[in-house]
């Protein structure tokens, strides 16, 4: 179903959202120095703040979004840990 625009919309007129969320998988952030690493969960614990302020005050669109950034912010921890295990064992 599209609207006049020729933008898909579900029963509701709600628009679909046809792009994806920048998942990050752990092979990618394997790639990754340290460093970076570091860098993208100060990223995250960033976007993770404004999501949550945005919730606090009714703004938040996507609140599937908190949930997906709190899982990344995890996966990179579990990452920087390995790296630093891999690397006291050595």
């Amino acid at each position: 179903m599209t609207d006049s625009t020729g933008i898909r919309v579900t029963a509701m007129g709600l628009p679909v959202m046809l792009i994806k969320e920048n998942n990050m998988n752990a092979a990618d952030l394997r790639a990754k120095t340290p460093e970076e690493l570091v860098s993208e969960l100060e990223t995250l614990k960033k976007e993770s703040f404004n999501l949550r302020f945005q919730g606090a005050t009714g703004q938040l669109e996507n609140t599937s979004r908190m949930r997906t950034v709190r899982r990344e912010a995890a996966r990179v921890k579990t990452i920087l840990n390995e790296k630093a295990a891999a690397a006291a064992a050595e």
